[in-house]
């Protein structure tokens, strides 16, 4: 079993910045794909960021590119999602998730989490 714990949400003002950061831990999980998503209130989650196993690929979703960004470190069992310029739409509950495929270059925007976080609440006011 995978369990991956998020941290490094909370308030923050419009135009501000925050990192979350996702350590897995059961077994290793460098072999695979993970993602950030994002659950508004009354809305459907949602894929923010993803990332290939390698770190050689990445996706966005058009909402946050080019102000978040996702990157790991593997020897850490670990993903962070920095978010810059952050925006009152960007308040959600973000998850992290671990990719259910192993090795998964392409078609990250279709990443199918296996494992999934607890999430961390990410509050932004105008």
């Amino acid at each position: 079993q995978v369990q991956p714990v998020e941290s490094g949400g909370g308030s923050v003002q419009a135009g501000g910045s925050l990192r979350l950061s996702c350590a897995a831990s059961g077994r290793t999980v460098s072999s695979y794909a993970m993602g950030w998503f994002r659950q508004a209130p009354g809305k459907d989650r949602e894929l923010v960021a993803s990332i290939s196993w390698s770190s050689g690929s990445t996706y966005y979703a058009d909402s946050v590119k080019g102000r978040f960004t996702i990157s790991r470190d593997n020897a850490k069992n670990t993903v962070y999602l920095q978010m810059n310029s952050l925006k009152p739409e960007d308040t959600a509950v973000y998850y992290c998730a671990v990719d259910s495929t192993s090795y998964r270059n392409y078609g990250l925007e279709y990443l199918r989490p296996g494992y999934w976080g607890q999430g961390t609440q990410v509050t932004v006011s105008s």
